[in-house]
């Protein structure tokens, strides 16, 4: 088992003014959020008249290859890459989702998790609807199509269709002639807005607007419903409460250089590193980073308490989501091979080790092991978040509450158990300050149990 909380799904989407290198550019905007999901991806466009798409299991160059791209011919299209949530890993459960109704194709690509799928579906299913696949973005997909036949309209079906689901949803939706986009209305998942030339584009994080030179416009509001189709672009704004942007975008999902709701994310992390030593005060040798959501955090630490930064890890970059260790006594083997101390930089050192969260506690175990092999004289794991206690119902796959090791140990046993001369965690002040900058409040559940939407199905 993996001991992060796994990533949830992107999207991308473009309503374009041409018909020139549409699926092109939805396969470079998908390319940049591969991290946020690496089990399947999928592309669907319209020419003006027809929905054509391609989806399978594998990373989207994986999946994707230039005749399949330039067979994708559109002038409007979305894009998806996948990690399961909700239904597992199969060609059925892969984004987009399209059917036909009575009113036109549909296409649908979501990232995030609803709390009542199975009160909708059973629903949907005592009025004659069938299920192609075990998410509930096919839910979602259906009532929309439900609601547009009852209702006529399109955007008038989605603001039915917000009105009954329950969680943590940014979705893009395609028709034949227009591109939707909406969020939930509380904002627990990003959605961003950009522009290239004269088309309109959607994604889940500013870089892969970055990716293809397009410029940001803003972030989608939370409980905003967004068309854009030949006569231009329309904003629809639905009842809204408090809302609450998932704090783990910042500490581990989104790249380092996306801006979500308002906020840089390496500005975010490096304000965890300053928060980390004023609340601990610790110094040691050198600040060494688990890399990649580590390094921003180590480097304010750095700034802040003066201690040097180094380099403690080389990181192979050749080692993917196919690498596997199906031994037991393997697995620490397997671990070294994805980082491996720099003996040079470590030996003899009292280090201080920043990471962004420990889950389970065993792939943290195996570094700090690995860091003794090494010569480390001391080792001191900071993290740059809150103890991980919770679930989280949102859109994150998160271990069972009894899988999670601060859920049932005090930090001093967890540092006994994962070998470490001492264990630092940030408060959830600190963290909290640490993301004031951003533009909406903070979801915190998965550290204090307080669920903005209620989640007793899920439980």
């Amino acid at each position: 088992m993996l001991d992060k909380l796994n990533e949830e799904c992107g999207v991308f989407g473009i309503f374009n003014t041409k018909a020139e290198e549409t699926s092109q550019l939805i396969y470079y905007g998908l390319f940049a959020l591969q991290h946020r999901g690496q089990e399947s991806a999928g592309i669907a466009v319209s020419d003006g008249h027809q929905v054509n798409y391609y989806k399978d299991e594998g990373l989207v160059q994986e999946v994707f290859d230039p005749k399949l791209l330039n067979f994708l011919n559109g002038v409007h299209g979305i894009g998806h890459v996948r990690y399961s949530t909700t239904g597992g890993t199969t060609y059925e459960n892969a984004q987009p989702i399209v059917i036909v109704s009575s009113k036109g194709q549909m296409a649908l690509a979501h990232n995030g998790n609803l709390v009542n799928t199975k009160i909708l579906m059973a629903d949907l299913e005592s009025q004659g609807a069938t299920f192609q696949s075990g998410t509930d973005s096919e839910t979602i997909l259906k009532l929309i199509a439900k609601n547009t036949i009852e209702t006529g309209d399109v955007a008038e079906a989605i603001k039915l269709t917000m009105g009954v689901i329950q969680g943590g949803y940014s979705i893009l939706l395609l028709t034949p002639d227009k591109l939707y986009a909406f969020r939930d209305p509380m904002g627990l998942r990003p959605l961003i807005m950009g522009k290239r030339d004269d088309s309109y584009v959607f994604a889940s994080e500013s870089c892969a607007i970055d990716s293809i030179k397009g410029d940001i416009i803003r972030d989608v509001r939370p409980g905003e419903i967004i068309s854009v189709d030949e006569k231009g672009i329309h904003s629809e704004q639905i009842e809204t409460g408090s809302t609450h942007i998932c704090s783990f975008e910042y500490v581990y999902f989104a790249r380092t250089d996306s801006v979500i709701d308002g906020l840089n994310v390496y500005e975010a992390r490096v304000n965890m590193g300053h928060q980390l030593f004023k609340e601990t005060g610790r110094r040691a040798d050198i600040v060494i980073d688990i890399p990649d959501s580590g390094t921003s955090a180590a480097l304010g630490y750095s700034q802040a308490s003066g201690v040097p930064f180094s380099k403690g890890f080389y990181r192979n970059a050749y080692i993917g989501r196919t690498f596997i260790s199906p031994k037991q006594d393997m697995r620490e083997i397997g671990v070294n091979f994805k980082l491996s101390p720099i003996r040079g930089n470590v030996e003899g050192k009292s280090v201080i080790m920043i990471d962004d969260s420990i889950v389970r506690g065993t792939t943290i175990t195996r570094i700090v092991k690995s860091l003794r092999r090494a010569g480390a004289r001391e080792v001191h794991v900071m993290i740059t978040s809150p103890p991980v206690k919770y679930s989280c119902y949102y859109g994150i796959d998160t271990p069972d509450s009894k899988q999670l090791i601060a859920s049932n140990k005090p930090v001093g046993d967890i540092a006994i158990e994962i070998g470490a001369d001492s264990l630092s965690y940030l408060s959830h002040a600190g963290l909290n300050s640490s993301l004031s900058k951003a533009g909406l409040g903070t979801c915190m559940a998965c550290f204090d149990g307080k669920y903005p939407v209620p989640v007793e199905e899920s439980t």
